[in-house]
């Protein structure tokens, strides 16, 4: 991956990495993916959009890597295509590598109760734009629902249930629109 992460797609043989990249490269082809958002619209789908790539992608990942019952299930399902000698060594090195980040970025340095009281606040602006629609800006889905309901499903799907996994599987209205941008994305 050029940029060493996801999400990344490949097009006649060339990658494009990072979402931004990808948004545009889409848009360039045609696709508009906030039609009919005001100009105020767009700006809050992008402050919508980085709350969830920015800060609670970062919820997701320690949830899924610092959670040691997740941890063991994310080892075993992304590295058991490596040789034995090597499903140990680097599943452990990529993990410590990231933890460390996530201590530098701040997170990590939380536990996991104080992360869900860091969390809420976003997860309460997403349910009060969803109290007037069906997805973040009316009735058809946009950007900001292709990135928060993905992030709102994947917190939710954690292997293991973790205090953030639950607190957004057992929100009704937070799971209902996961599972309607999921539909709608296809």
């Amino acid at each position: 991956m050029p940029f060493g992460k996801l999400p990344a797609i490949e097009v006649d043989g060339k990658i494009i990495a990072d979402s931004d990249n990808i948004h545009r490269w889409l848009e360039a082809q045609g696709h508009d993916f906030d039609t009919g958002l005001s100009d105020l619209d767009r700006a809050n789908a992008r402050a919508f959009i980085r709350m969830a790539e920015e800060h609670m992608y970062f919820h997701q990942v320690l949830d899924r890597w610092g959670d040691e019952a997740n941890w063991a299930v994310v080892r075993h399902e992304y590295f058991a295509f490596l040789p034995p000698v090597l499903r140990t060594l680097v599943p452990n090195k990529l993990r410590r590598d990231l933890m460390r980040t996530m201590n530098g970025q701040g997170l990590g340095r939380l536990a996991p109760a104080e992360r869900l009281e860091r969390i809420e606040p976003d997860l309460k602006a997403i349910t009060a734009r969803l109290k007037a629609s069906p997805f973040l800006f009316g009735d058809v889905p946009s950007a900001a629902d292709a990135s928060v309901g993905a992030m709102i499903g994947a917190i939710a799907a954690a292997p293991k249930p973790t205090q953030l996994s639950r607190r957004v599987a057992d929100d009704g209205l937070l799971s209902a629109y996961a599972a309607r941008c999921a539909q709608a994305m296809g």
